[in-house]
């Protein structure tokens, strides 16, 4: 072989090795639409149906509040325990607001003529359907709210904001939450998202896929008190963290990029 010709083939050799290095950093960093984008296979027109809910479960602890209405309001008054938020001097009037109920261990509170009613089991709106039924026999068409003061979901993982979150919205989407969390990182993965929820006293693990338009008929879409959302990473960022973990390799891919370079170069 002629002297002449080593040099050239060592170099298309080099050229090769730079070139899979290249094509293996483009494939590795290459997301599909899928991965990425949510409700993939939601129609371009018409609809989608949307899972009913029923309100959020009470559970011990939780504080809420019961507002009780009726064409004679005064006759309501007696159920709906007030305090004094603000007073001010003068003829203009303090401000009031409903006192909250602290549901016990139990799961019971004590609610004006009814005495001590079991509240856990209950949603929000079932307990405001029960209590309905139950005071029409002291006033004429009641009409009865009920609100959790403390709705509260965790947020983890590969969000924008991960935190714990406090809401008054008694239907609180999965997408809603994650908003509140500052949506999903691009690192995210978006078809195995796990929600956490205390069931019958035992907690359950459920996956969800926020690709697929169909999650609106989840009955994980809409959350329950102390739910737990985690968002785990996708395949890159768990293996750019397994190699990628420490300065000093990115400080060794940098100075195989630059020896590379200036080898080309010469």
């Amino acid at each position: 072989m002629p002297k002449r010709l080593l040099p050239m083939k060592l170099n298309f050799f080099k050229f090769k090795i730079l070139l899979v290095l290249i094509l293996g950093l483009i494939l590795n960093s290459c997301v599909s639409r899928k991965e990425v984008v949510y409700f993939n296979n939601a129609p371009s027109q018409g609809s989608v149906s949307v899972s009913v809910s029923s309100g959020i479960e009470i559970q011990p602890n939780d504080e809420i509040t019961i507002r009780v209405s009726a064409p004679e309001q005064d006759a309501a008054a007696p159920y709906n325990l007030t305090k004094i938020v603000s007073e001010v001097e003068g003829p203009q009037a303090a401000t009031v607001d409903l006192e909250s109920y602290i549901v016990d261990e139990k799961g019971m509170i004590h609610f004006p003529e009814l005495g001590n009613i079991k509240v856990t089991g209950f949603t929000n709106i079932e307990l405001a359907r029960m209590l309905e039924e139950r005071l029409r026999t002291y006033i004429k068409d009641p009409l009865v709210t009920v609100r959790i003061l403390n709705f509260q979901v965790s947020i983890l993982g590969e969000v924008g904001s991960p935190g714990t979150f406090t809401s008054t919205n008694y239907q609180l989407s999965l997408p809603q939450a994650l908003s509140l969390g500052g949506d999903l990182l691009i690192t995210g993965r978006r078809d195995n998202v796990l929600i956490m929820r205390k069931e019958k006293g035992e907690m359950t693990y459920n996956y969800v896929d926020l690709t697929d338009a169909g999650i609106t008929q989840s009955p994980y879409y809409y959350l329950q008190q102390n739910d737990v959302i985690y968002v785990e990473p996708n395949t890159g960022k768990r293996q750019r963290a397994g190699i990628l973990s420490t300065l000093s390799t990115y400080l060794g891919l940098a100075s195989v990029a630059i020896s590379l370079a200036l080898i080309f170069t010469r």
